[in-house]
């Protein structure tokens, strides 16, 4: 069951959601969105661009499984009606892979559903949120899936480089513990430069 994507998190989280069905039957629930912040007054035209995927946090994850999860990039493209092209790329058994999918405006800025839904069996639901940005430096992305009846839910530290400080790090760190993640469904992926270039 894997990541963002995107927040490819949709197909990271997919992955990911796969082993956790077998190693985690009791995840620790999905908080309300109306919980989780939102970007205020989200500038989509400055959001676009490519992040780098610097941490990952979700009830589905498991550090020590996880442990050796490379870095990958996401690139968000604005179209006229203010949806995004979402390209997410990663190294995954020795080639380069690309996943492309639409993230839909919701009811509020900064707040989107996956677009095409129906061509994913078994989503009921798919919603990302962008939580804060500066847009230029960092970002913090929240996905939230209803999968056959299960909630899953991911936080993704993005960064417009490969590297971010420990303190963007700690803030993430906390933000996800504040959803009741604990250390061991936060994982910072190697930082790599196969496929991502730059």
């Amino acid at each position: 069951m894997a990541l963002g994507l995107l927040c490819l998190s949709l197909v990271l989280l997919g992955a990911l959601q796969t082993q956790a069905q077998d190693s985690t039957p009791n995840l620790i629930p999905a908080p309300p969105l109306l919980r989780v912040p939102l970007q205020p007054d989200f500038q989509d035209e400055l959001f676009q661009g490519k992040w780098y995927v610097v941490g990952l946090a979700g009830n589905a994850f498991n550090k020590e499984d996880n442990s050796q999860f490379n870095m990958y990039a996401t690139t968000y493209e604005l179209n006229d009606d203010s949806s995004y092209n979402v390209t997410s790329t990663l190294l995954r058994i020795q080639r380069c892979d690309h996943w492309i999918t639409t993230f839909l405006p919701s009811f509020q800025p900064g707040q989107f559903n996956l677009g095409n839904i129906e061509r994913y069996p078994g989503i009921q639901s798919y919603t990302v949120q962008v939580v804060a940005t500066d847009y230029n430096q960092v970002a913090m992305i929240f996905f939230k899936k209803a999968y056959k009846n299960q909630e899953f839910f991911m936080v993704t530290l993005y960064g417009r480089t490969k590297e971010l400080t420990q303190e963007l790090k700690e803030n993430f760190i906390t933000f996800a513990k504040a959803l009741g993640l604990t250390d061991d469904h936060i994982i910072f992926p190697i930082p790599n430069d196969e496929c991502i270039y730059k």
